[in-house]
């Protein structure tokens, strides 16, 4: 039904193309305006909040899930990824690239060597550090 070997890697390229050419085939492209993909996501969001909602602290790898659930949280995180993956395609934006320059500003911002308790007194001070020089 997905039309990919099993073991075949899907990428943000990939899924990128795929929403493009659903969107297109079906003449969505009208719709898909930046306000409207983000008012679609948060929304997406909002659904998969909802699955956690009564649940209260779950553990990892969701033990104690039935196997209905787990595949409802699948299709609700595809949402958010399917949206989010278009959005950013929409936007002119490299998610990829964007996400790797993430990962490694947040490892310059949270340095291996400090520890919990210093990470929010050092984000702390940096952020007054910053409304300071704003001001």
């Amino acid at each position: 039904m997905t039309g990919f070997a099993e073991g075949e890697n899907v990428t943000l390229d990939l899924l990128k193309k795929k929403m493009a050419d659903f969107a297109k085939e079906r003449d969505w492209d009208q719709f898909h305006s930046p306000r409207n993909l983000l008012l679609a996501l948060v929304g997406e969001v909002g659904e998969l909040s909802e699955i956690f909602q009564w649940k209260g602290e779950v553990p990892k790898g969701l033990p104690d899930w039935k196997e209905e659930e787990k595949e409802h949280l699948g299709e609700e995180l595809s949402d958010v990824l399917l949206y989010l993956v278009r959005l950013s395609d929409i936007c002119g934006v490299d998610l990829g690239k964007a996400a790797l320059r993430k990962v490694e500003l947040n490892a310059i911002k949270y340095p291996v060597s400090q520890k919990q308790s210093e990470t929010t007194t050092t984000t702390t001070t940096a952020t007054n550090e910053e409304i300071a020089q704003l001001g």
